[in-house]
């Protein structure tokens, strides 16, 4: 099974945001190239929440090019056998922390944004990685800064959809 096909099923069996997971079907469906950063219409990105369900705190990136704290996450790979994989990829690599493991129930949010030319949108489809006990992060060169922040902290340092993902992450937990 391709990446797009992975993309395709786990987007028909999201039981949630239903107008925007019809939008994110839409435009698989009229870009078959739409899981890749060349799709200047705009791509599927994958993501993952980093949270330590045991401390109460989620580690948010500081990211270098938007000067945001956001959760780890990025572009498909060719290597990505589905988008689960690519989001726990990218959280392995930008958290420096092995182990971790996706919250089970597949992905918590979606969240599409706007991304400057020559590419309109990204199209995130956003889980929640579990954190092993003891786990010790490390900054890659995506990030300018890796830090935890408490549960309740996240709403002061971070955009909506940050805190979106939270409320859905801990509604799972």
């Amino acid at each position: 099974m391709s990446l797009y096909d992975d993309a395709v099923l786990v987007l028909k069996g999201y039981e949630d945001q239903d107008e925007l997971r019809q939008t994110y079907l839409d435009h698989l469906a009229a870009h078959p190239d739409g899981m890749w950063k060349a799709c200047h219409a705009g791509h599927v990105t994958a993501s993952a929440l980093v949270v330590d369900p045991e401390h109460g705190r989620v580690l948010l990136t500081l990211h270098r090019k938007l000067r945001m704290w956001l959760q780890m996450g990025g572009h498909c790979e060719p290597g990505d056998a589905t988008l689960a994989a690519a989001a726990l990829r990218e959280a392995t690599e930008e958290s420096g922390i092995p182990g971790l493991t996706l919250l089970p129930g597949g992905p918590v949010r979606l969240d599409r944004h706007p991304i400057p030319a020559p590419c309109h949108w990204h199209f995130d489809v956003q889980y929640a990685a579990l954190a092993p006990g003891g786990a010790a992060h490390a900054i890659s060169d995506e990030s300018l800064d890796l830090r935890w922040f408490a549960y309740d902290e996240v709403p002061e340092v971070a955009d909506d959809s940050v805190v979106r993902l939270l409320e859905g992450t801990r509604a799972r937990l």
